[in-house]
């Protein structure tokens, strides 16, 4: 089966945190690479400038900074770029226990196959989950998530699925924080609400949630539990919140049989 066609970017769902707490032209730049990323095929200055929001100006001259670097590849005829070789050898010395030998991304990629819906792996950034490695969905109508989208801790179901693999009062202590620095307006989070829904998560082992976020998308979630001191990362299911009602329990099956499969100690 080949690549599934790349959506148009208006229909990309991405929600990255403020630049204005790094240097930005360090976020942007680490943005292009996360870009090229997820689309998989080469693009031109204007594309990349419209889908991250930069002035035309600012990404020309970070992409011809990341050929000259070596990252990005340029084509002259077709003024597109794509990135190079040397980005794929980024972080190939982490040899972490999952990722040296495969088993995380051979979980995704059987996930995707055997349900062809979006598949993402997800880590907690902060007070928020963050996707960190997305395989697109094969199906006609599916929910394109883009990669280094972030979603509120305690208020998504890929941070439900995180925060069920914390102790009662890790919790309380993440709801005070935000609490503490909400927004004038801004909703609080109530903590025995919070306690009693990761209850059920705990319970059924994955969060589900649908119409919570993104309108007419879905999520079905997992923590992947790869031991003491390791990184806290979920592994997710999403699409149409329609479809992913009437599938919950079949979703449900597939994501934690496939789960227990490829890695140990997990729920």
């Amino acid at each position: 089966m080949g690549r599934p066609r790349v959506l148009p970017l208006k229909h990309r769902i991405t929600a990255r945190p403020p630049l204005d707490r790094a240097v930005k032209s360090a976020g942007r730049t680490l943005e292009i690479l996360e870009f090229f990323d997820d689309i998989q095929r080469r693009s031109t200055v204007t594309e990349v400038a419209q889908a991250l929001g930069y002035p035309q100006s600012s990404a020309s001259a970070l992409l011809r900074s990341l050929v000259v670097m070596g990252y990005l590849h340029f084509d002259l005829r077709s003024r597109t770029y794509i990135t190079s070789s040397r980005v794929a050898l980024l972080g190939s010395w982490v040899s972490t226990e999952f990722f040296a030998e495969g088993a995380v991304i051979s979980m995704m990629k059987e996930l995707s196959e055997r349900t062809g819906d979006t598949v993402m792996l997800a880590t907690r950034n902060d007070l928020n989950i963050q996707y960190i490695h997305v395989i697109q969905a094969k199906k006609p109508a599916r929910l394109h998530l883009t990669l280094g989208t972030v979603r509120p801790l305690a208020q998504s179901g890929a941070g439900y699925a995180a925060m069920s693999a914390l102790s009662d009062r890790e919790v309380a202590l993440i709801v005070k924080r935000i609490n503490a620095e909400a927004q004038d307006g801004q909703p609080l989070i109530r903590l025995q609400e919070l306690i009693s829904v990761l209850a059920d998560v705990r319970h059924k082992g994955y969060a589900f949630s649908c119409d919570v976020i993104t309108p007419g998308g879905g999520i079905i979630a997992a923590p992947l539990l790869t031991g003491p001191g390791a990184p806290l990362m979920v592994v997710g299911i999403g699409g149409i919140s329609e479809l992913m009602r009437q599938n919950e329990a079949e979703l449900a099956y597939v994501l934690k049989d496939t789960m227990q499969r490829h890695v140990k100690n997990l729920r």
